[in-house]
């Protein structure tokens, strides 16, 4: 009550025990005039208290005064009031009564809490005053919806209950809430190790803090918190600390800070060790390490091919630093994949095991963000094979892997050879610009078709193909520019002239009257000798100059020049004219031979076969495919290529599996009774792997071709039919070496390992894709094995020299032979007589369709 009245600025009249003291003492001159009267008390805001001396108005006459006197807490009040004056005073003085030690309590208590309630309110009202200065819009809008009356003249600002539910959450709630805070902290630690670190160190700070402040409660203050959390460190890292410890309680604090740290260390310790683990990790798959490397080669993809190449690159290497060529000790080879590091490294590992000069690096692979850390634009070449096997996954993702590289700045230096199975693909990289991209298609299942119809064949692409003897080279000759090709293909004893390299495009056939111009390159079958070029038959300039000079005067003389069409003519004498009309490629009579082929196995490819088959075969070929494929693969995959545009080849379909003896054998059978009375066609069976051993380990694959092959001669031979050629698909050369020795009669092609080693041969020279890309095709040039008969009679002992001007004249180029089954690749030296017979073969590079061009 009053309180309240102190508050508010209405006046306060003392009660009745301060109106009417015990005692009133009043002077004999003026006690007839004095009484007594209530008083009204005014709030003044600046009341001392320390003196505790008070003014009081009544009326603007009256004063009254009063002073503290102490006196052991004895207090008596007087009040002394003059009626003849216009000031009247008042008076309480302490006396010896029971009341004054309680006034004197009150008055003190008022006294405090006046000066209180006087600073505090200051304060507030200073805040508020400067609110209302900075925010006087927000205030005026807080007034207007916070009054009281507010809602008198704006009933939409009723107050409505809130509806509060304050009853406590269910146990479910609970613990749904303590399983989702668990879950996000997991979550945290998924992605980070080191934030349990972090929780670690909160925790133990906490225990510390909570310790110490346990020791100095119980201690009673006799020593010092900084102390007392020192202690706490010392319990908590080392628990032998706690047996030091006195009291009962102290030492259950000690032993559970003992505890808690021997748990907090064990916990430490294991985070790190995984942290350290989970760096380690991400170092092995190289995904977040930058490669400081330059000169170094970068194979994207891993598949079949993966391990001729690196088989190429390391004989590669080897031969450059015996010539002294390389610029490092070891070949640094990158090798990134989507798969497992753990499998990465054990299959580099199985390939690597005897290659001695090249050193494989593995990273993940994520595209763009794998090409910048694996340093692409310092890379000496980049190689992309597929992963897929089907051939339209195959060239959508080698056009995206392209197309990472091409946000990388420098790139256009650069070559990057990507395998593809489409040639429209090939035409779609390269008009990728900023990139230099050499894109190799794959037509392994083309070059099988050709390896399988000639002995021998398979082996002269892996001698082209191998660097220790001899390959394609292109050289460039400016000082030879002006002279005419007939005198550069006449000229080099060391090496064979097989075309020129102009504008990127190849020319195996040029005109004999074509000038070399400076940008000109010249293809050549020779051993590498490092940076060493073929040389002319002279061995200066100046002579070059002379036989030059020479050559046109023979030219422009009349009887050199009938000199000159006698040979020609002499020599077309001695050679098998070709056709003046187009005929098969196998052949070169106007239709190609008529033969039944057996074809065990299928894949999506074979449509591809198939189609090679009806290039070389005449009309009238039958060809029959048995596998357990059904037929509806086999039609959907002839449909998705075209194989409606066969002229010469009949194909039938048979459902049976090729490793049954009983299913082999019937076949075989109806094959053999389906010739007509007297008819013999030459019978060649064909063993190809069923599954797309591509993409997975091809040793099962091979140990499935080797059984069939095995099983189709054995069948063949208790039946008595007599068979052509017997070819089977071999990935691993060793097994096919293996099963050639004990079955001379059997014959086992690589043809992936022959397309993995031009790729491995690109990487080296990018501008011999051209090359191998036009004798790969099958519109293109092709090498092939063919009888001496065409080029010779019986009896004659000419040189290779000679054989390559006859093999000229039918369009060809001579590049060896074939003597006792033994082959001979740019024979030295040329102009010696060769003793053949009729029986061996020459080599050549030739284009079977179209007439003959001879100028005489």
């Amino acid at each position: 009550m009053v309180i309240a009245q102190l508050q508010s600025s209405h006046p306060c009249v003392l009660a009745s025990r301060f109106a009417r003291p015990a005692r009133i003492h009043a002077s004999s001159s003026s006690s007839s005039n004095r009484k007594l009267i209530p008083c009204n008390f005014w709030w003044f805001h600046s009341l001392a208290f320390k003196k505790h001396d008070y003014k009081i108005n009544y009326a603007e006459k009256w004063e009254a005064s009063s002073r503290s006197i102490e006196d052991k807490m004895d207090s008596s009040i007087c009040m002394n009031v003059v009626d003849n004056s216009s000031f009247k005073f008042f008076r309480m003085d302490k006396k010896n009564t029971p009341q004054g030690y309680q006034v004197q309590l009150m008055i003190g208590s008022l006294s405090s809490y006046f000066w209180f309630r006087l600073t505090q309110m200051n304060f507030i009202n200073a805040f508020v005053k400067i609110i209302q200065d900075l925010f006087p819009s927000m205030v005026w809008m807080l007034g207007a919806t916070g009054s009281p009356f507010a809602c008198i003249s704006n009933s939409l600002n009723k107050p409505m209950p809130l509806k509060l539910d304050v009853s406590l959450p269910s146990l479910q709630d609970v613990r749904w809430n303590l399983a989702r805070l668990l879950y996000l902290f997991n979550v945290q630690l998924e992605r980070n190790v080191a934030t349990f670190l972090v929780v670690l160190a909160v925790v133990c700070f906490s225990f510390v803090v909570f310790g110490g402040f346990l020791f100095f409660k119980f201690r009673d203050e006799t020593q010092s918190l900084e102390d007392c959390l020192w202690e706490a460190w010392a319990c908590l890292i080392s628990s032998s600390t706690h047996l030091k410890q006195r009291t009962r309680v102290e030492r259950v604090i000690g032993f559970i800070l003992a505890i808690w740290g021997i748990l907090f260390y064990s916990r430490l310790l294991s985070t790190m060790t995984e942290q350290f683990r989970n760096n380690m990790q991400k170092l092995r798959e190289g995904a977040q390490m930058q490669v400081l490397e330059s000169d170094h080669i970068i194979i994207c993809g891993v598949n079949s091919h993966l391990s001729f190449i690196l088989k190429q690159l390391n004989k590669y290497h080897e031969f450059a630093v015996r010539l002294g060529t390389a610029t490092a000790r070891k070949q640094r080879i990158l090798l990134l994949s989507d798969l497992p590091r753990k499998q990465m490294d054990k299959l580099a590992e199985n390939i690597a095991k005897d290659l001695n000069h090249i050193d494989i690096l593995s990273k993940s692979l994520t595209l763009t963000k794998s090409y910048e850390r694996a340093a692409a634009n310092k890379a000496r070449a980049i190689i992309i094979l597929p992963t897929k096997g089907d051939r339209y996954e195959v060239d959508t993702d080698a056009f995206l892997s392209v197309l990472a590289l091409q946000p990388i700045p420098k790139m256009n230096s650069v070559p990057t050879i990507v395998e593809v199975s489409n040639p429209n693909t090939c035409e779609l990289l390269k008009s990728l610009s900023g990139l230099k991209v050499e894109p190799v298609e794959n037509v392994a299942s083309k070059l099988f078709v050709q390896c399988s119809r000639q002995k021998g064949l398979i082996k002269i692409y892996r001698h082209l193909l191998n660097y220790q003897k001899n390959i394609f080279n292109l050289w460039s000759f400016p000082n030879l520019a002006g002279m005419k090709y007939r005198q550069l293909r006449r000229g080099f004893q060391e090496a064979v002239v097989c075309g020129l390299y102009r504008n990127g495009k190849i020319n195996f056939h040029p005109n004999d009257d074509e000038m070399l111009q400076p940008t000109d390159k010249i293809l050549f079958i020779a051993p590498i000798h490092g940076k060493k070029k073929p040389q002319l038959a002279s061995s200066n300039v100046a002579n070059r100059i002379k036989i030059s000079q020479h050559l046109k005067v023979l030219e422009n003389n009349s009887d050199s020049t009938s000199y000159a069409i006698e040979l020609v003519r002499a020599r077309l004498e001695l050679i098998a004219k070709r056709p003046g009309k187009p005929g098969s490629k196998a052949s070169d009579g106007n239709l190609g031979p008529k033969e039944r082929i057996l074809l065990l196995g299928w894949r999506p490819d074979v449509v591809e076969m198939i189609e090679e088959y009806d290039n070389y075969l005449g009309p009238g070929s039958v060809l029959e495919i048995l596998s357990d494929v059904p037929l509806d693969d086999r039609k959907r995959a002839s449909n998705a290529i075209g194989h409606g545009k066969l002229k010469n080849v009949q194909v039938f379909h048979k459902i049976g599996n090729p490793l049954n003896f009983d299913t082999l054998k019937d076949t075989i059978m109806n094959i053999q009774n389906s010739f007509k009375d007297g008819e013999e066609l030459p019978l060649s069976i064909v063993v190809i792997s069923d599954r797309e051993w591509l993409l997975g380990d091809p040793s099962r694959a091979d140990k499935q071709s080797a059984y069939s092959l095995l099983l189709a001669e054995n069948i063949c031979n208790k039946l008595g039919v007599k068979v052509q050629n017997l070819v089977a698909e071999i990935v691993d050369s060793k097994l096919g070496k293996q099963i050639a020795r004990n079955r001379p009669s059997l014959t086992y092609i690589a043809a992936e390992e022959v397309m993995s080693l031009v790729t491995a041969q690109v990487v080296e020279n990018s501008e011999l894709n051209e090359v191998w890309k036009d004798i790969l095709n099958a519109e293109g040039d092709e090498i092939y094995v063919k009888d001496i008969s065409l080029y010779m009679k019986e009896g004659e002992n000419p040189s290779f020299f000679e054989l390559s001007e006859r093999a000229h004249l039918r369009r060809e180029v001579a590049i060896g032979y074939v003597k006792d089954n033994k082959k001979v690749i740019n024979p030295v030296p040329k102009s010696e007589p060769l003793s053949l017979t009729l029986t061996d073969s020459l080599i050549v590079i030739s284009e079977l369709e179209g007439e003959q061009p001879i100028v005489l």
